[in-house]
Formats: structure tokens, C-alpha cells, sequence
């Protein structure tokens, strides 16, 4: 009776599993990435975060690679699109950048994935299609609006991708983390004869807080349009 039981337990216990999902899958490897980054991230870690073997997950993504395009789209999912707005069409811009660059941020090293990647997923090809949208509608032609939201989308990915290094280099190593005093210190420290000119800017080469020079890639991106 004992085993009749334990096997109807069982049973139960395997039909309650909520079954394997593309969008579980998503989930599990983001929750992974934001405590680990996408460098460690694995096709087993994943798996295992979801109690189950790799092989369930390659019924449903076939590769690492696949998994990034499709991280890709869900953080793109997360970007609100404006109403285009000829009045307000640089803000707008500006505003799809930097919510791509915070999702990006959330989680370390995901911009890796975008970097080789060419966008398939929904969510990457309307993003895509806003900006461009805005960029014509701000009076770009279409060959100068398409190279700059390709370079925007680049920069974008650079920029989170150097940050999450650099974050990732101050976790592994003791002290690698070097703050911008020390840097301007170094470069002032540098034979004036030389490098008179990075002696002389040191701290204006240093410069700039927070998302200072983010904003002013890309506004001075969009300064070359018009």
C-alpha cells in the first residue's frame, strides 16, 4: 500500500512541474546573469537553476548564442517606445538609448550578446525601428539615419559592455578598481615635454559623473545630423 501510494506521490509530484518554456529559460539565465554575469552564465547553470538536465533546454534553445539573441529581445521588450514627435525626436532618441543602457547595466556582461548578434527577435527589430523612425523624422536620410542607429545601438552596447569589465576586473582582483583622481594623478605625472598637452588636460580628461559622457556621445552623434 506504503509503495502504491509513494508511486501516485510521485506521479503527482511530475505533474505539477510547471513544464520547460522559452520564457522560463529567459528568466533563469537574466536571474543568473544579474548575481553572476553573462560570462559565467551556462547552458547547465541555467538548467540547474530550473531543476532539470541541459538537455531539456536544448529542446527549446538550441546553443549559448541563441540564448543571448533571445536575452537581447527581452530587454528590448522592456524599452517603452514613444509616440513619435518631430518636436521632441533627439529627446526621444536620447530616451530609447538610455533605457537600453539601464537594462543593459541591470545585468553585467549581457551586452556581450548583442555585440555579434543580428537582430531577429521582435522586440530588437521595433526597437530598431523607432529610432530609426525618429532619426528620419528628425531630417536624416535614410543611409545617414540608418549608420547612426547602428552606431548608437554600438555605442550603447560598448559602453555597458566596458562598464561590466571594469566591474567585473575590481570583483577579481584586489585594488584594480582605479577612481578618476588616481588617473588624472598618473596622467599629470606623465613628462610634460612629451605629453604637454595631456599634462596640461588631465582633468579634463578625467572628467564627468554618473552617465556624463554617455549623453554626450550620443548628443554630439545627433549634433552631426543636424
Amino acid at each position: 500500500m506504503s509503495a502504491t501510494h509513494s508511486g501516485e506521490g510521485t506521479r503527482g509530484h511530475r505533474r505539477s512541474r510547471t513544464p520547460i518554456s522559452v520564457e522560463r529559460i529567459v528568466a533563469a539565465a537574466l536571474d543568473a546573469i544579474e548575481i553572476g554575469g553573462f560570462d559565467d552564465l551556462t547552458m547547465r547553470t541555467v538548467a540547474a537553476s530550473l531543476d532539470t538536465g541541459p538537455a531539456s533546454l536544448y529542446a527549446h534553445v538550441r546553443n549559448k548564442a541563441e540564448l543571448g539573441d533571445l536575452l537581447i529581445g527581452e530587454l528590448c521588450s522592456r524599452v517603452e517606445l514613444p509616440t513619435p514627435d518631430a518636436g521632441r525626436w533627439q529627446e526621444q532618441f536620447l530616451d530609447l538609448c538610455a533605457q537600453l543602457r539601464d537594462q543593459f547595466l541591470r545585468y553585467p556582461g549581457v551586452a556581450r550578446a548583442a555585440l555579434a548578434a543580428v537582430p531577429a527577435e521582435l522586440a530588437s527589430l521595433r526597437l530598431g525601428e523607432a529610432m530609426l523612425t525618429l532619426l528620419l523624422l528628425g531630417g536624416a536620410s535614410a543611409q545617414d539615419a540608418a549608420w547612426t542607429s547602428d552606431a548608437a545601438f554600438l555605442y550603447v552596447t560598448a559602453y555597458c559592455l566596458e562598464a561590466a569589465i571594469a566591474q567585473r576586473q575590481s570583483q577579481d582582483v584586489e585594488g584594480a578598481s582605479i577612481d578618476r583622481a588616481e588617473i588624472a594623478e598618473r596622467l599629470r605625472m606623465l613628462p610634460a615635454q612629451q605629453f604637454p598637452n595631456t599634462v596640461a588636460h588631465a582633468k579634463e580628461l578625467t572628467a564627468g559623473g554618473g552617465h556624463d559622457r554617455f549623453d554626450f556621445a550620443l548628443n554630439l552623434m545627433l549634433r552631426g545630423l543636424t
